[in-house]
């Protein structure tokens, strides 16, 4: 049976509501299980520095008001709109009033937006931020009941409608009419997490791809939100940090990892996800304190 979170308040706009009694106001961030990086996260204050990955961030908010700087702009999502950030955009992160702000998000891979999407261009959410009921309502199907994984049909449903619904919700597709080759871009894309550890080369991606390394960059970056280049890189700190939330050190996990030392993995880590890795691994939580249920 599909999992469905509704709208905190309906979906229309609402000023941000008193925190429950009893929540704890320190700051943390709960990750749930299973292979989509979904997270419900409490903050006061400044959240996230300045930075940038090559994922879909797809969010609510609970409570208070998430507000952050987004294309030279500043913008906020409140409980009853949603918040879709498009891979490799800059953006921070910081909550709006002095009651902190409590959130879900899930980062969503370019690469499964284009199984469904099937070579079309990335839909892009003027703003990011929407009310329109149907893509909220994708939105909270993915982000449902985080002590369940998502996965199996489930899964494939939700980034179905997902897909759809963001595609539905911007202009993007409509006016693109550049042609795209979408095999090769698989190809080049299955190599570099094929060879994660090893150095790969734009002559690589050519021979793999059967593509100019022009037009394969370009494709690259149409089909999945950013460079061959950085999506090695995002791919190295994704593994990276899995493994230091599973305690390995740090100095390890750069060498394992392929940085070239420990502050190079460092210097590449704030930069995708606006938090050291000290810092990040300091704030998870293995349960939510005072636990949401709608």
């Amino acid at each position: 049976m599909s999992r469905t979170l509704t709208l905190p308040q309906n979906t229309t706009r609402q000023q941000p509501t008193t925190p429950l009694k009893n929540v704890d106001k320190t700051n943390w961030i709960y990750r749930a299980k299973g292979k989509v990086e979904r997270i419900e996260a409490f903050f006061s204050g400044n959240a996230y520095g300045a930075h940038r990955h090559d994922s879909y961030a797809i969010s609510i908010a609970l409570t208070g008001m998430q507000c952050f700087n987004y294309r030279g702009a500043s913008r906020f999502n409140e409980p009853g709109r949603c918040m879709i950030l498009h891979p490799d955009e800059l953006h921070d992160g910081q909550a709006g009033t002095e009651l902190g702000m409590r959130y879900r998000v899930a980062y969503i891979d370019p690469v499964a937006i284009q199984k469904v999407l099937q070579g079309m261009a990335l839909p892009f959410i003027e703003g990011g931020i929407s009310d329109n009921p149907k893509l909220c309502q994708a939105v909270c199907n993915v982000l449902g009941d985080l002590n369940n994984t998502l996965d199996g049909l489930e899964y494939q449903d939700a980034i179905y409608d997902l897909a759809i619904a963001m595609q539905q919700s911007t202009k993007t597709h409509q006016k693109s009419h550049k042609s795209h080759d979408y095999r090769a871009v698989q190809l080049a894309q299955e190599y570099i997490i094929a060879n994660l550890n090893q150095t790969i080369s734009m002559d690589d991606l050519e021979n793999i791809s059967g593509r100019d390394r022009w037009q394969l960059s370009r494709d690259f970056r149409a089909l999945f939100g950013t460079s061959p280049y950085r999506y090695l890189i995002l791919r190295r700190l994704d593994k990276a940090r899995s493994m230091m939330l599973t305690g390995v050190s740090a100095a390890d996990t750069a060498i394992t990892c392929n940085f070239s030392d420990q502050s190079h993995m460092n210097r590449h880590f704030k930069k995708a996800f606006g938090l050291t890795p000290r810092k990040l691994t300091a704030s998870i939580k293995v349960t939510r304190p005072g636990y949401l249920q709608y």
